[in-house]
């Protein structure tokens, strides 16, 4: 006898908005439909794989749609793992715990169409009852002892489970169609369905009495890439990614030795959620002899290419007893290894024959493959090759160069690689550090991704050429290059050996352990001050890194040159010598400072400097606002009450 039941709150909502609201979209109720069946087939053949005492384990896997006009009914049948009433009643009967809310929060809140997010929130099977006045589902388990079932309801507020009669084992869907929907009893209606959404479908889709599948089920992967067309490539990828745009690339893989697998893989448009506001879980689908083994393994590529989507299927893979764990056998690791090395070669081939195409890969991804370069040191030179970077041989953040590039045009005495790391390439053009390599035409690379400072932690030379960070203290550039005027001449003479000294003194004592040391720069020319660090010191990358992370990390103590030439310093000189309790002194020192560690990409908090800027310009723009009332800023005041003070006595006297 068949025992009635109610339906969650949150059922009845999601069944009342399909019901009434989902009209136009109605058709992907046979998408989901078949997807289950084909879900059930896999977990069949599965079965088969692992377990010998199986109702019907010689029967044809395949899908069955039969109409009856008279009846107005559709049904759906496969001949499946199939399901016992506790199976039922998890499946049908409380489906989707947490996935009905969700869906009718997005509809309610308009977070994409029902297309978009049914199969999403694991409430594909409710979507009969956009044409369904009436749904049955009968079924009997794998299991040999199990009996049949079904499970009825008219999508209103209950349902009804109880025994039922079937042979063979597998599921029928009963569906009594609304009389709206009628046009589901159409051969036609259903092929074109079956054609747009499932054709990839593995196991035969039959309509009616037709001896010929209405799907092309051969796996899309295990064709021969001159057999598809460029839709179907593109068709494969929407359907795996939910990205309905282009994919950047793809790599369609067969070998038979040594192992036997079938891949294809693409490079997605980006790693940002999809057009749904949905983040893809990363990993391949898994495939052992066209059996669905894992929707998302991450165990077949490294976790810096996990941006890659795809499927493999392999003759070769050992299963566990368990569907949902393979067994981390040597066939997997060699699995990874094939196709590390097949997708690295053909994202070389991209970056050599397809530079445009493989910079748009590089803007969306190079932030992954720089990841592979730090932790990867036995695909070093695989992966240098795909570097690009902007350079200061044109200054344009759309303009890239590889390390090739690099070392193809090194300067006349040049041996090592320059580069600088900066926030953007627009702040980093401006730096200090690049004075004197300006002066050579010595070109300069810009590391301006946050992870570049990771990346240098893998890449310390490229084919026998050291990289150097501009910052570094040591770094001579005598003999290399083109040496352009002399700065002397044009900047005017050094501050006095003594007044340098002085000044010297006071920024040692305005900013203390800050900074290691204070001296003089030989390669400075147009800037006053600059930061730098010692050759190899590792704390500027990690405090970068660190960064990046959102970890708490003290600022790196570094050294602080001064340009003895400069105007700046010039000014700051003669304000010590004249007025040494000045407070623009210290705060034109501290601002010097901070604004090197800014130049740098380094300052923990730049607004913190506003108050100070506001103080300097103050002083700047006292009496007539030109550069000697600037630099006698403090000297004011006292004239000012000197004045003021003659003024009374000659009142006074008169």
């Amino acid at each position: 006898m068949a025992e009635t039941r109610a339906f969650q709150a949150e059922i009845r909502q999601l069944l009342d908005i399909l019901v009434h609201s989902l009209y136009t979209e109605r058709e992907i109720f046979l998408r989901e439909l078949i997807s289950n069946a084909s879900d059930a087939l896999n977990r069949a053949q599965f079965e088969q794989l692992t377990q010998h005492d199986m109702l019907d384990a010689d029967a044809e896997a395949e899908i069955r749609l039969a109409m009856d006009e008279e009846a107005g009914t559709l049904t759906l049948s496969d001949n499946g793992i199939g399901m016992t009433r506790a199976d039922m009643e998890q499946n049908l009967g409380v489906i989707a715990h947490s996935g009905a809310k969700a869906f009718v929060a997005a509809m309610q809140e308009g977070n994409g169409t029902a297309q978009d997010v049914i199969g999403q929130f694991g409430v594909g099977f409710y979507s009969v009852f956009m044409v369904a006045q009436r749904v049955r589902v009968v079924s009997r388990s794998h299991l040999p002892d199990e009996p049949a079932w079904a499970w009825e309801s008219g999508g209103d507020e209950t349902w009804t489970i109880g025994e039922a009669e079937r042979e063979r084992r597998g599921t029928d869907v009963i569906i009594t169609l609304r009389e709206d929907a009628q046009e589901f009893l159409k051969p036609f209606r259903l092929k074109d369905v079956i054609r747009r959404h499932s054709d990839y479908i593995a196991f035969p889709i039959y309509v009616g009495d037709e001896e010929e599948a209405s799907n092309r089920q051969t796996a899309l992967w295990r064709q021969s890439p001159g057999e598809i067309s460029a839709e179907q490539y593109s068709e494969f990828y929407r359907t795996l990614s939910l990205d309905f745009g282009e994919p950047r690339g793809h790599l369609h893989l067969r070998a038979d030795v040594p192992l036997q697998f079938y891949a294809l893989l693409y490079i997605p448009q980006s790693d940002g959620p999809n057009l749904l506001g949905m983040q893809r879980d990363p990993g391949l689908k898994l495939y052992a002899r066209k059996v669905l083994i894992e929707e998302a393994t991450s165990d077949l590529l490294p976790e810096w290419l996990q941006f890659v989507v795809g499927v493999v299927d392999s003759e070769d893979l050992p299963l566990s007893v368990s569907r949902e764990s393979v067994q981390a056998t040597r066939v997997m690791a060699r699995l990874k290894q094939t196709l590390t090395r097949r997708l690295l070669g053909e994202l070389k081939r991209m970056a050599e024959k397809e530079r445009e195409r493989y910079l748009e890969v590089w803007q969306a991804f190079g932030r992954y493959l720089k990841q592979g370069l730090a932790v990867s040191e036995e695909e070093r030179e695989t992966l240098e090759p795909l570097l690009f970077f902007n350079s200061t041989r044109d200054d344009e953040a759309d303009s890239w160069h590889s390390l090739q590039d690099y070392a193809g045009r090194l300067a006349e005495g040049q041996t090592d690689i320059y580069y600088i790391l900066g926030e953007d390439i627009h702040s980093a053009r401006r730096s200090p550090h690049l004075d004197a390599f300006r002066r050579r035409s010595i070109e300069v690379l810009y590391f301006t991704d946050p992870v570049d400072a990771f990346m240098l932690m893998g890449l310390e030379s490229y084919r026998e050429h050291r990289l150097r960070n501009v910052d570094e203290a040591d770094i001579d550039l005598e003999g290399i290059g083109e040496a352009g005027e002399e700065a002397e001449g044009e900047q005017g003479e050094a501050l006095g050996e003594n007044d340098f000294d002085a000044l010297q003194e006071r920024f040692r004592v305005v900013l203390g352990e800050r900074v290691q040391e204070v001296r003089v720069s030989h390669s400075l020319v147009d800037s006053p001050a600059r930061l730098v660090s010692a050759e190899g010191a590792q704390e500027r990358y990690l405090y970068r890194v660190s960064r990046l992370l959102e970890r708490e990390v003290e600022l790196p103590v570094r050294t602080l040159e001064l340009n003895p030439r400069h105007r700046l310093l010039h000014n700051l000189g003669g304000m010590l010598a004249a007025r040494s309790q000045d407070p623009v002194i210290d705060a034109t020192i501290e601002q010097l400072y901070e604004t090197a560690l800014l130049q740098d990409g380094l300052h923990p908090d730049p607004a913190a400097m506003a108050d100070r800027l506001l103080l300097l310009m103050e002083a700047a723009t006292r009496g007539e606002g030109t550069a000697e009332a600037a630099v006698t800023a403090s000297e004011g005041q006292t004239a000012e009450e000197e004045d003021k003070d003659e003024f009374d006595e000659t009142e006074e006297t008169g």
